[in-house]
């Protein structure tokens, strides 16, 4: 009967000592597990090094953010669609990514993504600033007749505006 409950005794205590082992265990693998995920989150790099390779995405208005991480990660674009959702998620990019079609390398990390996609149509800004550049240079005299008037009348209403301040002073 003693022996019976000495054994009893030896298997509950050896259950219980097993028990808290898998749960310190558990608690290690998981603290490991959101120390990387944590770390990720602020270093991830991309997939691969310079010059990568461009791949075009089709970002469609019914597709939510951890969508398009998916959508992301399928293309080949990063390596987790969980990270770059919380990436996403803790950006001042967060809501703000526009649909439309990207041009995309893999080369880029997920913020260089992010500010692409949640960019106004910089493109068509940039050419329009470049070809408005090229007819300033293209002109014979360097200079176009309605610059110069409207810079010399902006100087000019500038300089008597502040004419009246320094009367209104006195």
């Amino acid at each position: 009967m003693k022996l019976n409950k000495l054994v009893l005794k030896f298997v509950s205590i050896s259950f219980s000592i097993l028990v808290m082992l898998l749960v310190v265990i558990g608690l290690i693998k998981l603290g490991s597990f959101c120390y990387d995920f944590g770390y990720r989150v602020f270093t991830e790099g991309p997939v691969e090094e310079k010059p990568g390779t461009d791949v075009t995405v089709d970002v469609t208005g019914d597709l939510s953010e951890y969508q398009i991480g998916k959508l992301l990660k399928k293309e080949g674009l990063i390596r987790d669609a969980n990270l770059f959702y919380v990436q996403l998620r803790m950006s001042a990019y967060h809501g703000k990514l526009k649909t439309g079609t990207y041009t995309l390398n893999t080369s880029m990390t997920a913020k260089d993504m992010m500010v692409v996609m949640a960019a106004e149509s910089e493109e068509s800004t940039e050419s329009t600033e470049s070809t408005e550049q090229r007819t300033d240079l293209d002109s014979s005299d360097g200079t176009s007749s309605d610059d110069t008037g409207a810079d010399d009348a902006g100087e000019e209403g500038q300089n008597t505006d502040e004419n009246e301040q320094a009367g209104a002073v006195e």
